[in-house]
């Protein structure tokens, strides 16, 4: 049985304006306002990508620093468009890109786990019927009611990461965060996302470790050049990957 497309890319190309030209202050912006496309550069990030992600299946991005994988995800997530071709993804989207992100450091870990599960697109009734789950996972009883100022770097990734991945996403993203935090910490999110891709899940996960790639990924893809270089069995692909740096 074909397993139905959950993200597809078709020809999508991305790239950033650089305007440093803007950072002489008030007098150069309005000296130099209508010669702007003069001194604006253009950086391509992605250029015509286009690719296929079914439902169910696990897929690893590799490539070195500033190929454009955490773009890439950016882009499934919604959070930016494409310069022009098509993105789609069918299912609900979670993230676990930057843990703790969107946190507002005044309010306390129980009123952030609120927040950030809205953010996601629950509904508050939903929220605060797992929210017990969501505090257990985190193991942060005795700090919950206290404003996240005060969380180290460590507890605020631990939340981060129960909200996430506590309120059932279909298609998780996930960023490097298998380096985040202490090794119970890390054990931990690699067993979450072994039993969410048992369970069906749609896992997309940009990771510099081949241990990652190979071990949880079915199917792998290069980034290089802006392109994508290599896609395939995740230990081939990761092989690659490998020699860029030899």
């Amino acid at each position: 049985m074909t397993l139905a497309v959950a993200i597809k890319f078709d020809n999508v190309t991305k790239s950033y304006s650089d305007r440093t030209f803007l950072t002489g202050g008030l007098k150069n912006y309005v000296l130099n306002i209508f010669s702007a496309s003069k001194y604006k550069k253009t950086h391509p990030v992605l250029t015509d990508i286009s690719f296929e992600i079914r439902q169910g299946t696990t897929v690893g991005f590799v490539g070195r620093n500033g190929a454009g994988k955490s773009t890439l995800l950016g882009l499934i997530a919604g959070i930016m468009r494409p310069d022009s071709g098509m993105v789609s993804v069918t299912g609900r989207v979670s993230s676990l890109l930057e843990l703790g992100a969107g946190f507002h450091p005044d309010l306390s870990g129980r009123e952030n786990i609120d927040l950030y599960g809205v953010v996601l697109g629950f509904s508050r009734a939903e929220i605060r019927r797992r929210a017990d789950s969501i505090i257990a996972f985190a193991e942060l009883e005795d700090h919950i009611d206290t404003p996240i100022r005060f969380y180290s770097s460590g507890m605020l990734a631990r939340l981060g990461f129960a909200v996430v991945s506590q309120l059932d996403p279909e298609i998780l993203l996930v960023d490097e965060v298998l380096a985040v935090g202490d090794f119970a910490f890390q054990a931990k999110c690699t067993e979450v996302i072994k039993q969410f891709r048992a369970s069906g899940g749609t896992i997309v996960l940009v990771s510099h470790s081949a241990a990652d790639i190979t071990t949880l990924c079915d199917q792998a893809f290069l980034i290089e050049n802006h392109s994508i270089a290599a896609s395939g069995d995740p230990v081939d692909v990761m092989n690659r990957y490998q020699h860029l740096g030899a």
